[in-house]
This record gives structure tokens, C-alpha cells and sequence, in this order.
């Protein structure tokens, strides 16, 4: 039986900071378990890759979830990494912070330490910027970020220039003083390779003595001498094996597989883990409630002018663009799809930005519903031009369906269910249409082609959105971090409510959604909660 002073759960966008950070000082023991494999894969580190990622069951849970019925009881889709780096390996790797704001609120709701004061220095100490360090952005740091602008399609400018024409400012940092705006979007690349949190932070830790990394370790449960956590059973090699942990367990497997792991230890609503087989032992009734996510609709353009879809989609000009990357790790293989957006306001009555916007130049028309063939687009000039309001007050949860660690969670993710959410979408599509109508627009759109001139009214509008729009793979708060136990999972130093010496650090512990993309503050949830896991070490 191993021991450590440390074990870790999920060497994802989390995880690996937290392995990173706790290692450093080379006083304490680490063992890191990660049930997916090596990020050595050729579509993970070219940043384009990642709509083959996205279907790869070799480094993707590839979860779906149950029939929702606010989407007309679809089955939704939701790839999450299993992998080292986790999501951050196989997302599209955009860089979002939030706003100041989210993160007050956070502290507003009763979790001291976590406003944008508190926080700033996390996402500094985490991030070098290529344009360098200043009052907001880091210099120095692991999470290697740029911009995508001298390789964006020149399409981007005409949507700059319609949305300005619709009254929405440009903004050439969306993590800076202000979210508000439209501009290029930054992403976690560096030298046209994707930076994952595995390279940024495992690609240090795991040269130190004091470090070791299991991958294909499969946790089963974390093991409980009476109310505290002592280690963890997991799978290797189809061996049931055991680590024990000095000091802490720390769970970082993910908004998914976070509460799963604490139900089939036990811990969640006694009744529910009764009725699933698992015997209860320290009664949370939280822990897998409160999840929130991301809608995201797009709309689709026929173009008068070239776009993307005639560099991608013959076989010579993804041969060309393929020469063009391995010689100059630059070109539309170097960067996201994701090449604009923006923060805007959907209606004047919002006291701040409420709208995601997101503009490639490019478009999928043919693509099965919830897949994205990034790599095949139409034959015909085309771009899509898509949306999500930041902040949704619908509320999904997650749940055994029995106590088998190999089996899923059942995914229930309850969308649409407030008027608030149904109102905020509508006002995004017509928000769209919008700034689609701006001359700048105008001047390259042929014609719309999904959903159609055909929709025009609230009722059809919504009726589309139902029908069509999908999470943007945002999932968070199933183990929500707040300062009661009757309704949170962790307290504000992410202390598993109940139990001694288990901590969650991950997205999963998000009081909110924030504002856009979640990988960055779950990398700041990273460094910020191994800050608080070594407080508690010198003063234990």
C-alpha cells in the first residue's frame, strides 16, 4: 500500500495546478490519479484537433444525459477529458476569466476570499501573456495565453465593424479592466501548440522526486475511517489498489465525476444512496444539486465572399493548410475556430453584459446534430455566428444510477426551465439577427440559412432554440461552495463539508456559472485552493 502526504483525484485544468503548486516546495509527498491516459496525441496539441477530440472515447468520457425536457427531450452530448490536462486537452481553448463581478457575487453569497480582489492574483500567478504583464494580466506564470489575431480570418473585421454599427464597442482584452465588448478571442496556445494544463503544469511536477502520476487509475471511492478521508481505492492494470493519504485527499475529478465519486463513498443524500446500493456514511444532501450550464445557439451564413470552408474543406487545401502549419505552426490549424466575440448587453435594461457572442469563419450545415466535424466543413462559402447568455438561472443535477464506479452518472440537466432563461435566449437570437442586419454584415451575408427567414416571432424563435441549441460545455456548482452545509457541498477553503481531510478543487464548486468560458477559472480554483491546502498544512 502506497502512502503520500497528498493524493489527488484528476489531473485536469484543476488537478494538475493543484499537483503543480503542492509539489513545488518539494516538503510534501503527491500522487496524482488519473483515470484516462498520456496527452502524447497528435489531435490534442494541434489546436484545431480538438473537434476530433471531441469524439475520441480513448481520451473523452464522451457522457450523455438524459432526455431534457426544456429541449424538447433531447439527449445532449457532453465531452469531458479523461486524459491528462483533462478538458482543458480537448476543449477549444478559448480563455475566459468572467467578470469582476461573478466572483463578488461569490463572495456576496457568504464566501470570504473569493471576490475579484481575492482572485486577480491567482489568474496572474497562473497565466503569461503574450503581450505581457500589466495591472491584470500575468507574465511569468505556467498557462502560456494569445491572442488569435494574426492568424483570424478577415471576415472577423466585418463583424467588428457590425457590431459596432449596432452599438456595441470594441475590446482588445476581454480578462483587462473591463469584459465588455467585441474583439478577437484569446486562447491557451503557445508556438501553435495547444497549452493544456499538463503541459503547463504537469510537464514541471512530474520531474520532481516527490511526485507520482498513475494514469489509467480509475477511482472507485475514497476510502472513510469514520468522518475522515484516509485514501483512495482505484483500478489499475485490473488490480483493485489502494493509496493512503497523510494529510488530505483531494478530489479534482470534475464537475461530472467529482459528486460521483463522493456518492459511491458514501457521502450525498443518505435515502438516494441507499435506494442506488451505496451505504450512506456521511449525509450531504447537496452534493450533486445546484449544476449549472451554458445554452449556445448558432446561426448559419451563406457568404459572398470566401471564407474558411474553401481552405478546410477540399482535400489540396487541407493538404496546403497541413504544409502550412508543420512549417509555420501558424495559419487556421494553429488557432480555434472561435476566431471573434464578444460580451454585449441583449436588452439596456441589464446593468451588465449578459451575452456571449462567438463568430467563425466557417460552418458545418451537414454536421449531425451536436457533433461538429471541425475538419469537414460545407463546400460553399459560409460562416455561423453564435450566442449564450452568461448567466442562466435553470438548475440541473447529477445522480447514481447504481453503484458501479464504471457506470455513468445520470445527467439531468434541466434546461429552459425558468422564463428568465427562455427570455434571455430569444433576446440572443434576435441579437444576432441584429448585428447580422449591420452593413458591414449585409455587405457579405448571401442569405441566412439556419434557421431561415421563415423565423421570425418569439414563439418561433423559441421553438428553434428548443430544437436546436446545446450546452457549450460548461458544466459546474455540482459540488457548490458556500458557507452552510444544509444546501453546499464544500465551505469557502473547499472542505468537504462532514469530513476531515477531503477537499473538492474544481469547477465543480463554483457558487455560480461564470461569464463565458470555465476552464480559466477553473485553472484560478487550481492555484487558489492549493494556496489554502498548504495555509492549512503549516498551521496543522
Amino acid at each position: 500500500m502506497a502512502e503520500f502526504d497528498f493524493v489527488i483525484v484528476g489531473a485536469g485544468s484543476a488537478g494538475a495546478a493543484v499537483a503543480d503548486r503542492l509539489s513545488e516546495s518539494g516538503k510534501y509527498s503527491v500522487c496524482v490519479l488519473e483515470a484516462g491516459g498520456s496527452d502524447l496525441n497528435f489531435w490534442i496539441w494541434v489546436p484545431v484537433g480538438y473537434g476530433k477530440a471531441f469524439y475520441n472515447k480513448h481520451i473523452n468520457w464522451m457522457y450523455d444525459t438524459q432526455p431534457d425536457p426544456g429541449l424538447n427531450n433531447r439527449e445532449g452530448y457532453w465531452p469531458r477529458g479523461k486524459v491528462l490536462g483533462g478538458s482543458s486537452s480537448i476543449n477549444a481553448m478559448v480563455y475566459i476569466r468572467g467578470q469582476h463581478a461573478d466572483f463578488d457575487d461569490w463572495k456576496a453569497m457568504g464566501n470570504p476570499g473569493w471576490g475579484w480582489d481575492d482572485v486577480l492574483p491567482y489568474f496572474k500567478r497562473s497565466e503569461t501573456n503574450e503581450a505581457g504583464a500589466d495591472d491584470f494580466r500575468g507574465g511569468d506564470g505556467p498557462l502560456h495565453v494569445s491572442s488569435v489575431d494574426k492568424h483570424a480570418h478577415p471576415l472577423c473585421r466585418n463583424f467588428f465593424r457590425a457590431s459596432e454599427q449596432a452599438g456595441f464597442k470594441f475590446n482588445p482584452d476581454f480578462n483587462g479592466a473591463d469584459q465588455e465588448g467585441v474583439g478577437h478571442y484569446q486562447i491557451t496556445t503557445k508556438g501553435g501548440f495547444r497549452m493544456s494544463t499538463a503541459r503547463a503544469y504537469l510537464s514541471r511536477a512530474k520531474k520532481r522526486p516527490n511526485v507520482t502520476i498513475l494514469t489509467k487509475a480509475h477511482t472507485k471511492r475514497v476510502l472513510l475511517d469514520g468522518n475522515r478521508a484516509t485514501g483512495v481505492i482505484y483500478d489499475k492494470d485490473g488490480r483493485e489498489q489502494t493509496v493512503t493519504a497523510r494529510r488530505e485527499v483531494i478530489l479534482s475529478a470534475g464537475a461530472i465525476n467529482s459528486p460521483q465519486i463522493l456518492m459511491l463513498s458514501g457521502i450525498g443524500d443518505g435515502a438516494e444512496l441507499q435506494n442506488k446500493g451505496v451505504e450512506p456514511k456521511v449525509q450531504s444532501v447537496a452534493v450533486g444539486k445546484n449544476m449549472q450550464d451554458h445554452l449556445g445557439l448558432d446561426y448559419l451564413y451563406k457568404s459572398k465572399v470566401p471564407t474558411l470552408n474553401q481552405q478546410l474543406y477540399p482535400w489540396w487545401g487541407k493538404l496546403a493548410q497541413g504544409i502550412r502549419y508543420v512549417l509555420t505552426r501558424g495559419g487556421p490549424l494553429s488557432i480555434s475556430l472561435n476566431q471573434g466575440g464578444g460580451f454585449v448587453k441583449s436588452n439596456p435594461e441589464c446593468d451588465r453584459p449578459n451575452m456571449q457572442l462567438y463568430f467563425s469563419p466557417v460552418s458545418y450545415t451537414k454536421a449531425p446534430k451536436g457533433q461538429r466535424p471541425l475538419m469537414n466543413p460545407d463546400p460553399f462559402a459560409g460562416f455561423l455566428f453564435g450566442m449564450q447568455p452568461t448567466r442562466p438561472t435553470s438548475r440541473g443535477h447529477v445522480e447514481l444510477k447504481s453503484s458501479d464506479p464504471y457506470e455513468g452518472l445520470a445527467i439531468h440537466p434541466n434546461s429552459l426551465s425558468t422564463n428568465h432563461d427562455c427570455k434571455e435566449m430569444i433576446e440572443g437570437c434576435r441579437l444576432l439577427r441584429k448585428i447580422a442586419a449591420s452593413p458591414a454584415l449585409q455587405k457579405v451575408i448571401e442569405t441566412e440559412i439556419i434557421p431561415g427567414p421563415d423565423v421570425q416571432t418569439d414563439e418561433q424563435m423559441l421553438d428553434d432554440v428548443r430544437n436546436r441549441c446545446s450546452t457549450v460545455f460548461h458544466p459546474v456548482s455540482t459540488c457548490r461552495m458556500g458557507p452552510n452545509r444544509s444546501d453546499n457541498v464544500v465551505d469557502p477553503r473547499l472542505r468537504v463539508y462532514g469530513v476531515e481531510g477531503l477537499r473538492v478543487v474544481d469547477a465543480s464548486i463554483f457558487p455560480t456559472v461564470t461569464s463565458g468560458n470555465t476552464n480559466a477559472p477553473a485553472i484560478m480554483v487550481g492555484e487558489k485552493g492549493a494556496d489554502l491546502i498548504l495555509e492549512d498544512a503549516r498551521s496543522a
